[in-house]
């Protein structure tokens, strides 16, 4: 079982930065993927950003030059650090990590979210 812990998330007018964290804890034998999600009232989860374990990363078209994804593997933790923000940024961002459990079971997990929240 791997759990997520988020933090970071909060309310900030346009144009601020927020920088979130998401940190994977368990019998964990290797975290392949990690990435950021997000879902706004009334629309479906969307990715916004994934990192392999070599450190590649895909941003998603919306966010591009404004989001950086990162990791610290030996922390287990990955990062978003949002810059730039627009109202249409609020969302509840979700992590989710890809792992191979000490038990050499393969899963993913699911953070509990935390919202951001954009005023114009």
């Amino acid at each position: 079982q791997v759990q997520l812990v988020e933090s970071g998330g909060g309310s900030v007018p346009a144009g601020g930065s927020l920088r979130l964290s998401c940190a994977a804890s368990g019998t964990i034998f290797r975290i392949s993927a990690m990435g950021w999600y997000r879902q706004a009232p009334g629309n479906q989860r969307e990715l916004v950003a994934t990192i392999t374990s070599v450190g590649v990363a895909n941003i998603a078209d919306p966010v591009k030059g404004r989001f950086t994804i990162s990791r610290d593997s030996a922390k287990n933790t990955v990062y978003l650090q949002m810059n730039s923000l627009k109202p249409e940024d609020t969302a509840v961002y979700y992590c989710n990590v890809h792992y191979v459990s000490a038990s050499w079971t393969r899963g993913d997990s699911w953070g509990q979210g935390t919202q951001v929240t954009v005023s114009s």
